[in-house]
C-alpha cells in the first residue's frame, strides 16, 4: 500500500481538533485550510527549479526560482473546496479547476455531475484535493477525467484516508502519488471512514 503520511506534530494536532465532534463549522474550515497549507509544503517538494540572474544589494548572483510546469489545483466538490485556499497561500499563481462527484447512497458508486478544468491543464502539475479518501471511487473517477484531458502529472492530497481507498487508487492509478495527514482503520458498513471525522462536507458548511 503506497501512501505518504504526513505526521508532523502540527498537522497531527490539527487533525485531532477536526475529528472532535464538538468543533464548530468555523473552526473546522480554518483547521482544514491550515492543514492544507502545511501539507502543500510536502506535496510541492519535488517541483523543479530553474536558474535566474538577480542582483542583491551587494552583487549579481545566479539564484533558483520555480521552473518547469505550473500548478493546477482541482478540488472534488464540495468538501474539496475547503482545501484550496490553503494551497493558494503558497502558490497564488495556481489555476483552479472543479470536479463534481457524489456517492450514490444505495450503490456507494461515484456519480459525476460537473467537470471544469483550466484550458492549459495538460501543461500543469495537478493537485487533486478531497478531505476524505474512503472507497476511492470518487478520487479514481476524478483522476480519469483529468487524464482524459491529457494531464500526466497528478498528485492526490487528502486529510484522512482509509486502507480500502488507498488500495483502489494504487491499483487503478499507480502513477498518482497519495498524500494524507492520517491513515485510519477501515470503512464501516456505510462506507464512512472509522474513526474518521464524519461527513467532511456537512461539517465544513454546517449543513448537518
Amino acid at each position: 500500500m503506497k501512501v505518504n503520511i504526513m505526521n508532523h506534530p502540527l498537522i497531527t494536532h490539527k487533525v485531532t481538533m477536526m475529528r472532535d465532534k464538538n468543533t464548530n463549522p468555523k473552526d473546522f474550515r480554518e483547521l482544514l485550510k491550515e492543514i492544507s497549507l502545511l501539507m502543500a509544503f510536502e506535496v510541492t517538494r519535488d517541483l523543479p527549479l530553474a536558474e535566474t540572474e538577480i542582483e542583491t544589494p551587494l552583487k549579481k548572483i545566479t539564484a533558483k526560482v520555480m521552473g518547469g510546469r505550473s500548478i493546477g489545483v482541482v478540488p472534488i466538490l464540495r468538501a474539496g473546496l475547503g482545501m484550496v485556499d490553503g494551497i493558494l497561500e503558497l502558490v497564488p499563481s495556481a489555476k483552479i479547476g472543479h470536479i463534481g462527484c457524489y456517492r450514490d447512497p444505495q450503490t456507494l458508486k461515484p456519480v459525476e455531475y460537473y467537470c471544469k478544468l483550466p484550458v492549459d491543464v495538460e501543461q500543469r502539475t495537478v493537485i487533486l484535493v478531497d478531505p476524505m479518501l474512503a472507497t476511492g471511487g470518487s478520487a479514481s473517477m476524478a483522476i480519469d477525467f483529468i487524464k482524459q484531458r491529457g494531464v500526466t502529472d497528478i498528485k492526490f492530497m487528502c486529510l484522512i484516508a482509509a486502507p480500502e481507498g488507498v488500495k483502489v487508487l494504487n491499483e487503478r492509478h499507480p502513477d498518482v502519488e497519495i498524500y494524507a495527514a492520517a491513515l485510519d482503520d477501515c470503512l464501516n458498513e456505510h462506507a464512512y471512514i472509522v474513526p474518521g471525522l464524519g461527513d467532511a462536507g456537512d461539517r465544513l458548511f454546517g449543513t448537518k
